[in-house]
């Protein structure tokens, strides 16, 4: 998260470090000044990881469910476009000849959120096989 805000926040920063004319003290309020910054940064991001152990916790579906709920629209909506689009296709052209076209799902956003999800999938067991997952 500081590399989303490092370009932002950094040039600020440096003007108000630079009204300090002692060198020494200067290097010194612009680490400390960072360091209170990163501190802000860490427990907004354990706040919300907080957020989230909650929310999976939750008894109630709509709470606790809507992680799932977007794998298994991901995973419908794949098995759609690779198994049941091709074979009602297939089906229709056969019992159905004059039809020629059939209406076409858009699956281009489907891929894109599928892709994000099973990446960080992969991420987290490439975290637990080089053993640089936080459980150690």
């Amino acid at each position: 998260m500081w590399n989303l805000i490092a370009p932002t926040v950094t040039p600020i920063i440096n003007k108000l470090v630079d009204l300090i004319p002692n060198g020494n003290e200067r290097k010194r309020a612009k680490e400390e000044l960072e360091k209170e910054l990163m501190h802000a940064v860490n427990a907004q991001a354990l706040a919300q990881i907080e957020v989230n152990k909650t929310e999976a916790a939750h008894k109630n579906v709509f709470v606790a469910g809507w992680r799932p709920f977007i794998g298994w629209v991901c995973g419908l909506g794949l098995l759609w476009a690779f198994i049941g689009e091709p074979v009602a296709a297939w089906y229709i052209t056969i019992q159905h000849p004059e039809i020629t076209t059939l209406p076409k799902i858009e699956s281009d956003g489907l891929y894109q959120l599928v892709l994000a999800m099973l990446g960080m999938g992969a991420l987290r067991s490439w975290e637990k096989n080089n053993k640089v997952s936080r459980e150690k």
